[in-house]
């Protein structure tokens, strides 16, 4: 299981060609990964065997599959080292952060602190509800090589933060932070940690009790799984400090025409008919991944990651961003040709060599302008990449280099 190129006949999108025989190099995982056929298949069984819903049914059918969400649940939670009662399925990241947002009993006057390096979705949701309730919202500002500044971390975090919202790995830099280091410092100010782990889950073993956060949350379509589902880990015993922001079925336990009574957790946070399918597809990627093993897929992705920037760094034209120690971060790597479009160079790399990666500021906006640019092309890598399709990219962009430095 631990040859790449044994993965690779699990995935079916590999084995696209192109009208001229080029077979597809798949470096956009940082934005989705490629499903394997066991995750199709689990999905696709339910759908055929078992489509019924969930909870809500005495009849054999409903039954089994409220025992696969369920089940789906508890290994889903064991991965990343939590109790069934604390993961709540949402559908995606996005939505585990907006839970909280919306779901914190926020008091006038409450700060949140977060950095300069986050992804949109843990930006705007912080800026929506600071102007809605009238909270303070500060940024941390990012020291060389890319990673959180601590001291400024510390600096902006008073008795009044009821919460840090920070990233695991940052989705441009790929710079891994220290979230253990700055959960501990918030709980010494008494304030709650969210971690979004979007792009660190897929990719490393992560364990929240180690991490010693809130809060965690991270999407499903980035670590193999389907679309449209997601984990939010909320900390036995600060559910209280949440309320449901959507409200509906199966949230509650009685029901008056003046009240109701929340039922318990993770099910108080999952109103209306669950994403079941994605919750089966999601264990069994889950269970793809333990069997490959979450210390080969880091220790693989450094090596690729180690080969990139080898190749980046042999260029003169291109400019690299992030660290450039591999053990510093994870399998993301962002570039510029100087003087060149990013959407032209990712055109290029995809027109002459079938490359897929993603080119603009990657939902960073305000950390591209901190870096002096407008936007950045990401290559991205995963447990199917290899170092043959690094050495196609190595000759396709120095084509690409030669082609336009020539013209400049």
């Amino acid at each position: 299981m631990r040859d790449p190129s044994r993965l690779r006949d699990d995935f079916p999108t590999l084995s696209r060609r192109r009208w001229d025989g080029k077979p597809l190099i798949y470096f956009d995982n940082a934005a989705t990964s490629l499903k394997p056929r066991q995750v199709i298949d689990a999905v696709r069984r339910y759908y055929e065997d078992y489509s019924a819903n969930v909870h809500r049914g005495v009849y054999a059918l409903s039954q089994e599959a409220t025992e696969l969400y369920e089940e789906s649940r508890a290994e889903v939670a064991s991965f990343i080292g939590c109790k069934p009662s604390e993961l709540v399925f949402v559908k995606n990241t996005t939505e585990g952060i907006n839970l909280v947002a919306y779901g914190i009993k926020w008091r006038p006057g409450d700060g949140i602190v977060s950095s300069v390096m986050e992804h949109h979705s843990n930006m705007i949701p912080w800026q929506i509800v600071s102007r809605r309730f009238g909270l303070r919202l500060s940024y941390a500002e990012i020291s060389p090589p890319g990673r959180v500044d601590l001291e400024s971390l510390e600096e902006k975090i008073t008795e009044n933060t009821r919460l840090v919202a920070i990233c695991h790995v940052s989705n441009v830099l790929g710079t891994m932070n220290d979230v253990k280091r700055i959960a501990r410092l918030a709980h010494d100010h008494g304030s709650l940690v969210l971690v979004d782990a979007a792009q660190s889950v897929p990719h490393m073993p992560v364990n929240v009790r180690d991490l010693e956060c809130d809060f965690l949350t991270f999407s499903g379509h980035k670590l193999l799984g389907p679309t449209g589902i997601g984990c939010l880990y909320i900390r036995e015993g600060i559910e209280e400090e949440l309320d449901p922001p959507f409200g509906g079925g199966e949230m509650i336990v009685h029901v008056e025409l003046d009240g109701y009574r929340l039922n318990e957790m993770p099910w108080r946070f999952e109103p209306g008919t669950p994403n079941i399918a994605g919750a089966i597809g999601l264990a069994e990627a889950v269970r793809y991944l333990k069997s490959v093993g979450m210390d080969w897929i880091r220790e693989h992705e450094r090596m690729l990651t180690a080969r990139a920037l080898e190749i980046l760094e042999g260029l003169e034209c291109v400019e690299v961003y992030g660290p450039r120690n591999p053990e510093e971060r994870c399998g993301i790597v962002s570039f510029n040709l100087r003087g060149v479009s990013g959407d032209l160079v990712a055109a290029l790399l995809d027109e002459y060599g079938n490359i897929a990666v993603r080119s603009g500021y990657h939902c960073a906006q305000p950390l591209h302008k901190i870096l002096g640019i407008q936007s950045s092309v990401r290559a991205s890598f995963y447990l199917y990449n290899t170092m043959e399709e690094l050495d196609v990219f190595e000759e396709v962009l120095s084509r690409i280099c030669r082609e336009l430095m020539k013209e400049s």
